[in-house]
């Protein structure tokens, strides 16, 4: 497939890509309303796995950016809790251009500030958490765990909490791992590759190129505890500084 070019300077590029991801979400809201309200709410796996993937792929076209996912294992694991690497606002785009069966995403309280992504995300399930007031987003997370187990629901994660971090991979919160060992659930690594790259920090400006999402395989928690967690956090963390191709030393120096 051939990316647009336009011949515009990529910061014109990026809002016309975001023009489009805004016009499309407010196209399809509607749309997604009534599958929501016709299924009884059940439609919300098929919205996430089905509908939003094609929401985003045009954004991604204009934007001139090529995605693929590659496998690095026999089969995807699910139901898991799947973490990711965060560093860019394109992160948006992939998580949504994955289309991952059953997911439900965990995200800031600040996105319901948007009405589409308030109203989209009440019903579709999505979990939101006030990241800054640790006790009420572990409350929040402990509160869906009954519901995820009951629906065999997946979770998507981002262990850095922000992308706004030290260095190429953050520190690792505890959440995404405390919420594997409650649920009994396997961590599924996902890793970005470019979307950094082609979209540093909090900037919505994007360059065209390639970004991969690479998916390996679950890492099995049952014998995780409280007394080796932090072990196994920094276990996770280093595969992402060997995927990242740094050590840890060179992380905190890199702004």
């Amino acid at each position: 497939m051939s990316y647009p070019d336009f011949g515009f300077p990529e910061y014109l590029r990026s809002i016309l890509a975001i023009a489009i991801f805004f016009l499309i979400f407010l196209l399809f809201t509607p749309i997604i309303l009534f599958l929501l309200l016709i299924s009884f709410g059940k439609a919300s796996n098929f919205v996430v796995e089905r509908i939003a993937p094609i929401m985003v792929r045009p954004v991604m076209w204009v934007s001139g950016i090529s995605f693929d996912v590659k496998m690095h294992a026999d089969q995807l694991t699910s139901p898991a809790v799947f973490i990711i690497n965060h560093s860019s606002t394109l992160d948006v785009l992939t998580l949504l251009a994955l289309g991952l069966p059953k997911i439900r995403f965990v995200a800031k309280w600040e996105f319901q500030y948007n009405p589409i992504f308030l109203i989209l995300g009440r019903l579709t399930g999505q979990i939101f958490i006030k990241r800054k007031k640790t006790d009420k987003a572990i409350q929040t997370l402990k509160k869906t765990h009954r519901r995820i187990k009951r629906d065999q629901l997946s979770v998507m994660m981002a262990p850095e909490g922000s992308r706004k971090h030290p260095g190429i991979i953050g520190p690792f919160k505890k959440g995404p791992f405390r919420m594997a060992m409650d649920l009994d659930y396997p961590i599924v690594p996902i890793y970005f590759e470019g979307n950094r790259d082609l979209s540093k920090g909090g900037t919505m400006i994007t360059k065209s190129g390639q970004v991969t999402a690479h998916i390996h395989e679950a890492i099995d928690t049952t014998d995780w505890t409280l007394d080796n967690l932090e072990e196994k956090m920094k276990e996770v963390r280093n595969k992402y500084l060997e995927w990242e191709n740094v050590e840890d030393d060179d992380v905190r120096s890199i702004s």
